[in-house]
This record gives structure tokens, sequence and C-alpha cells, in this order.
């Protein structure tokens, strides 16, 4: 079995994050939150599977 890349590890740790922001919020989406823009946990999660997506191949990424 493959172990998980540094990109892997670091989505993974960002979705605990994020689930669990969402869980204290008592929310199911980011979406349905009051504190959508400009939110860290989220844009670190964004950045997190944009990364996993390119490995770290460099271009760049807004929401």
């Amino acid at each position: 079995m493959k172990s998980p890349d540094i990109y892997e590890q670091k989505l993974a740790e960002e979705t605990v994050a994020l689930k669990e922001c969402q869980k204290r919020h008592k929310i199911d989406s980011c979406m349905k939150c009051k504190d959508l823009i400009g939110c860290t946990i989220r844009k670190r999660y964004v950045n997190a599977v944009y990364q996993s997506m390119n490995k770290g191949a460099g271009g760049g990424f807004e929401f």
C-alpha cells in the first residue's frame, strides 16, 4: 500500500480542521456559514486541495 505524500497528508489535516469547524458551527457546508468570505480555515483547505492535485508543480490559485 502506497503511503500518502506530503500533499495528501496536508489535505487530510486541513479536511479534519474544516470538518471540525463545520461541526462547531452546526452546519454541513461552508456555504451556509456567515464567515464564508475571508475564512482562513476554508482558504487553507482549498489551497491544500489545489496542492494535492498539482503536487506542488507551480501555478497559482485564487478563490
